[in-house]
């Protein structure tokens, strides 16, 4: 999961309790691996209400400017930065890439169609691009 400083708001965040920052996690997965998800975060200690965007898609872009899209399940779900950890445990226990949950500021995100960052280590593209609704490859 990729939570770090710069991938929380910088500065002072918006949205605060005792356990952080209130940020929007955001899970990608392979349709078929859609009820494994939901059944993980079930299980999280605390309550999630997802927000489920069936439509979706992840496209990698390469070194050279090729796009590869492929169709996905985004769910969205806001959760308090210091419960991180335990997605993060939740999701790795189940064999979920660590790729695929990102979080960033609720308040950034939470209107947006589509967030980038950088691809994981050592894949061959340089940019993951999460679109909530399917986008044809170019």
């Amino acid at each position: 999961m990729r939570v770090s400083p710069d991938t929380l708001s910088a500065g002072n965040p918006a949205l605060t309790g005792s356990e952080g920052e209130l940020v929007l996690v955001s899970i990608a997965v392979k349709p078929r691996l859609l009820e494994d998800l939901l059944d993980t975060l079930a299980a999280l200690p605390f309550p999630v209400n997802p927000e489920i965007y069936h439509s979706a898609s992840v496209v990698r872009v390469y070194p050279d400017g090729r796009r590869e899209a492929d169709p996905a399940i985004i769910v969205d779900f806001p959760a308090y930065a210091g419960r991180l950890p335990v997605v993060k445990t939740a999701l790795q226990a189940r064999n979920f890439p660590p790729e695929s949950a990102w979080a960033r500021n609720i308040l950034e995100q939470i209107h947006c169609a589509s967030d980038s960052g950088p691809a994981p280590e050592g894949a061959p593209y340089v940019t993951l691009i999460r679109y909530r609704h399917l986008v044809p490859a170019a």
